[in-house]
């Protein structure tokens, strides 16, 4: 007999392991041919598997007891993690509090802004915070909008040295930091935002997105999937959008002092060194 429409196959961890089979096989390859990726591949991979146990557990705890104040706490430390991971990303982080904080900053002002107006105004669950659709959906937004924001200010910094003779010579020129940075900012702009572009572009062609691929496992409808899909990455999109903006904003008054000097001396050094 066939699978049922709502019949959902429960994996063993047998499955998990020959799974991580794959996975280390794929590593071997890495150290073979000498990529120098292969051991950073092998802990993601294993950080994968301690993070997502852990989340887990958690969300199994948030769904039994319904509690606010538990939620918030795992807002605070979900965004606290991205923010850790988009200062790691980049090869010129700024230094001190802002290499922290900016993405800090740029995530909290886009992705919780449009994850709230999204479960208040769109979604509708009864309480509007409930775990079990806000924990995954801020979770996508915080996952896309992290990647966008640290791609973008990679870039930002990586141009701001590479192109430091042209930006301080339209300085001397007269320039106003702004007017000097404009290039760069773009170019760390459209960096920032062409994973989710991309995404957008391909979804339903070339790949089906994992909300959509989730809930059809699932066993319910794959309308109400696409519906869902297609909100997610409308919600992705904004907050990226959004993020990006923010950030490569925010760098590019950093990278200037109020005299409108370059101050690359506020940049890290090589973290690739």
């Amino acid at each position: 007999m066939g699978e049922t429409v709502n019949e959902t196959i429960a994996l063993t961890n047998w499955d998990l392991v020959l799974a991580g089979g794959l996975v280390l096989g794929t590593g071997g390859v890495a150290w073979v041919l000498r990529l120098g990726i292969a051991k950073r591949f092998l802990v993601a991979a294993l950080r994968t598997v301690v993070q997502l146990s852990a989340i887990g557990f958690v969300l199994r705890q948030l769904l039994l007891e319904v509690r606010p104040d538990w939620l918030l706490l795992a807002a605070v430390v979900m965004l606290a993690a991205a923010s850790r991971e988009v200062h790691a990303r980049q090869r010129y982080p700024f230094r001190g509090h802002w290499g922290i904080g900016m993405g800090s900053v740029a995530m909290f002002s886009s992705t919780y802004i449009v994850t709230f107006v999204a479960l208040s105004l769109l979604i509708q669950p009864s309480p509007w915070y409930a775990p079990r659709y806000s924990i995954p959906l801020l979770g996508m937004m915080l996952g896309n909008t992290m990647t966008g924001v640290a791609l973008g200010l990679d870039r930002l910094t990586r141009l701001a040295r590479s192109d430091r003779a042209a930006i301080e010579a339209r300085l001397s020129l007269g320039w106003p930091a702004v007017a000097a940075i404009r290039s760069a900012r773009i170019e760390a702009l459209r960096t920032g935002l062409v994973p989710i572009i991309n995404s957008m572009a391909a979804a339903g062609l070339v790949s089906l997105p994992g909300m959509m691929t989730g809930q059809i496992l699932a066993g319910n409808d794959p309308a109400d999937a696409v519906a869902y899909q297609i909100l997610i990455m409308f919600m992705i999109a904004s907050g990226t959008g959004l993020g990006v903006l923010a950030s490569v904003w925010m760098g590019g008054i950093r990278l200037f002092d109020p005299r409108h000097r370059l101050r690359l001396d506020r940049l890290s050094a090589d973290s690739e060194s």
